[in-house]
Formats: structure tokens, sequence, C-alpha cells
């Protein structure tokens, strides 16, 4: 079975430098847009060195497997627990900031959105990957 086109571009060693290029020209753009020309081509900077890093890494296992032109099961597992413990982290920190918004009085704002959103989003993985499992 031949892979999909996409799934190539994505495995390959040149996609993810050439994401972090994409997104630091965004970056750029919105910092721009903003009045914060200079912060910009920070953000740029900072993308295009971890660009870079990624491309320019290809002995090491681990900026393979990151980069996806060495990923195996092994690795598709440690990206997948590594996933889930950024994820933890991020619901941790929105826990401690809608948290703290409250005892202060004020808003939790787009905190309790982005709450919100990660709570109603997991049950809805959760549903989907039980009914096609």
């Amino acid at each position: 079975m031949t892979p999909n086109p996409s799934q190539q571009f994505t495995k390959s060693k040149w996609f993810l430098p050439a994401f972090c290029l994409a997104l630091g020209l965004v970056f750029l753009a919105a910092c721009w847009i903003g009045g914060h020309p200079g912060e910009g081509a920070y953000s740029l900077g900072v993308m295009v060195v971890a660009g870079l890093a990624v491309l320019l890494g290809g002995r090491s296992e681990t900026i393979r497997g990151l980069r996806g032109d060495g990923r195996d099961e092994r690795f598709a597992q440690i990206d997948l627990r590594a996933t889930a413990l950024a994820g933890l982290a991020v619901l941790v920190a929105l826990i401690v900031v809608v948290m703290i918004r409250l005892a202060r009085g004020e808003d939790p704002g787009g905190y309790g959105w982005l709450l919100a959103l990660s709570g109603v989003s997991y049950v809805l993985a959760v549903l989907l990957l039980r009914w096609r499992g």
C-alpha cells in the first residue's frame, strides 16, 4: 500500500522546518500589524533557528522522530505520551488562572472559554474514540 502524498510530505525532513518558517512569518505579520515589527522579527528569528536546528540535527534519533522521518511505533507512543503531558500542563495552568481570577472577583474571560473548550473536546474525543473502537 502506497502512502498518501500528504502523509509523505508531513513525514519528510522538510515539513517541520517549513512549518517553523511559515509560523515565524505569521508571527512577523501579526506583530507588524499590531505595531511591533521588532518583536515580529525576533519571533521570526527564533522560529528560523528552531527550524534550522530540526533540519540540521538529522543524526539525532530524537530530532528525526520529531521531524517525522525517523518515526516508528516506539516514537509514536513517546509522542502520544508527550502530547498528553503537554495538554495536562496547559489544563492545570488554565485551571489555576481561572481560579485565581475568580478568587479576585474578576471575569475569567478567554481562559474560561479555553478551559470549557478543552473539557468539551476531551469528552467528544472519548465518545468518538469509544464509538470507533
